[in-house]
């Protein structure tokens, strides 16, 4: 989409009215829609240098096709960033700065921001930061006060992943001649499976240590006074189709399970300590299940599972995984389920030639679960109603 909206004005007009327009109101009843993010990170290094040409041309069409709307204005145009790109030789503010292969894109886009009095938005993610920097203790992601600080020039210290990430792109900013930028952090949050450390258990702890550090409305060593003022959670739900280029945790963000059962309690500032709500009256298809039928051959079932990963969600199988310790055939059964119920249940899609089995014996393991697809028929549809009530959760840190 960035191609086309970057070629083309009216293909740009044409986004903002079935997008923005037709929704967006300023009356109580309409949407509050205050940004439109043109791309999901499209600077993150797995993608190369193949949107760098675009993005700025589809930034400038979007805000003009916003302006021809009479809401120029009223909604902010963002590019939301990745972690990776701004760099550090230190790991440390002092040293950080944009990549270079971005320095002329970064340019233009930070102009555009600048002149738009629009925000900067950028990722920021204790968790691939532990995983990808070995100086990043899982405590130090964690908040945990038993963590070894990091010491910057200038007596600048760091206690945590988050703060020293924060700063990494103010510093940035500076060394890119925009020191006064604010700052949105567009996604922060902590996978629940898929990999090592990756568990509703750690996700918890995270999350209430994050909510603690905003609610202390203090800034960092490079901003003391302005702590972010935006604070996107990432994410409401699982996305059981999102890339896993990056690892299977990447389909494990969500607060919520994708049936909207809350994986732990978590208190995001409503007030009277309340917990989060499960969706009520959810509506599933039959309690059947598709394994390996243990009464055949299977020594050569191999292909047929990795048939089933590659068009369906294995990622709970990943090291680390809720599902990991599951020996064969019992991870050969979860990817014939996982095949099974993405299909909805149809009775040719646990055939895997003549080794599936169905079943109404719940072979759910521990934590390993083997769920169970909802029913997304007219039937069923009263249950989207209540797993789609939120579209996002914000945090506004209050300055």
């Amino acid at each position: 989409m960035l191609k086309t909206l970057n070629s083309s004005k009216k293909a740009a007009e044409s986004w903002v009215h079935d997008n923005v327009t037709r929704f967006f109101s300023t009356a109580r009843t309409g949407a509050r829609i205050e940004n439109v993010a043109v791309g999901d990170e499209p600077f993150h290094q797995m993608y190369g240098e193949q949107f760098h040409s675009v993005v700025i041309g589809a930034v400038i069409n979007v805000q003009s096709a916003l302006a021809k709307a009479s809401l120029g204005s009223e909604i902010k145009v963002v590019v939301p960033l990745s972690s990776d790109s701004i760099q550090s030789e230190s790991g440390l503010p002092s040293k950080a700065h944009f990549r270079p292969d971005l320095n002329k894109t970064m340019l233009e886009l930070l102009t555009f921001l600048d002149k738009h009095h629009s925000p900067f938005f950028v990722t920021i993610s204790p968790f691939l930061s532990f995983l990808q920097d070995k100086n990043v203790s899982l405590d130090f992601a964690l908040f945990k006060e038993t963590a070894r600080p990091r010491n910057d020039t200038h007596s600048r210290t760091y206690r945590n992943s988050f703060d020293l990430t924060h700063d990494n792109a103010v510093a940035a900013l500076s060394a890119a001649g925009f020191p006064g930028m604010p700052i949105v952090v567009a996604r922060v949050g902590w996978p629940t499976d898929g990999a090592a450390n990756a568990s509703s258990q750690t996700a918890e702890i995270f999350m209430k240590a994050l909510m603690q550090r905003l609610h202390a409305k203090s800034g960092t060593a490079l901003r003391p006074q302005n702590p972010p003022s935006e604070i996107f959670i990432f994410s409401l739900f699982d996305e059981n189709q999102r890339s896993i280029a990056s690892g299977g945790f990447e389909r494990h963000w969500g607060v919520f399970t994708f049936d909207g059962q809350a994986k732990y309690r978590i208190d995001f500032g409503q007030g009277s300590s309340k917990d989060l709500v499960n969706a009520q009256e959810v509506d599933y298809l039959p309690s059947k299940w598709c394994v390996v039928d243990n009464n055949k051959d299977v020594s050569n079932a191999s292909a047929r599972v990795l048939d089933a990963c590659s068009a369906a969600d294995c990622s709970a199988l990943s090291p680390g995984g809720s599902c990991s310790n599951l020996s064969w055939p019992g991870n050969a059964s979860y990817a014939f389920n996982s095949y099974y119920q993405q299909h909805d249940q149809a009775r040719d899609s646990c055939d895997f030639g003549g080794l599936g089995l169905i079943t109404t014996v719940d072979p759910s393991i521990g934590s390993c679960r083997f769920w169970i697809e909802l029913d997304t028929s007219e039937a069923g549809s009263h249950s989207r109603v209540c797993l789609f009530w939120l579209l996002i959760l914000l945090i506004t840190v209050l300055v």
